[in-house]
């Protein structure tokens, strides 16, 4: 059963790290001036690990009890990494002023916060089937 809405959740956030991994730039300061490179970061290395990390739980789909725990596992990593960025974004130069977070430094730091949501929505469709399939098993 993977044509259901928890599986296009999980893909859209699939997607979304997917194309972090390849678009986002790796941000160093030399000095005062910003520098941008597109090389390979350990950055791009964790959005492409929870791009695959979302798949995976897609094809978990016999085992819903291990989806939604899964699913909270990558919630988990996803407000750590956030916190990440949210100490590191602030401890650069420029960092203490909120309206320099997203014009210069990017908004790689909305990609944890949209998965966030997608993950959670597809927590609560999980939940849904598993209450769904559980009333069902009482009528017998």
């Amino acid at each position: 059963m993977i044509q259901r809405v928890q599986s296009i959740y999980l893909f859209i956030t699939a997607l979304i790290y997917g194309f972090a991994s390849i678009l986002i730039p790796e941000w160093n300061f030399e000095g005062k001036d910003l520098i941008l490179t597109y090389d390979e970061s350990a950055i791009s290395y964790i959005y492409l690990g929870l791009a695959i990390f979302a798949l995976v739980i897609i094809f978990l789909f016999k085992n819903r009890k291990t989806q939604i725990r899964l699913i909270r596992l990558n919630i988990l990593l996803n407000v750590i990494l956030l916190g990440f960025f949210v100490y590191w974004f602030l401890s650069l130069p420029g960092g203490s002023d909120f309206n320099q977070l997203f014009s210069e430094k990017g908004i790689g730091i909305l990609f944890p916060i949209i998965s966030i949501v997608f993950l959670r929505m597809a927590g609560k469709a999980i939940k849904k089937d598993e209450d769904l399939v559980k009333s069902v098993n009482r009528f017998r």
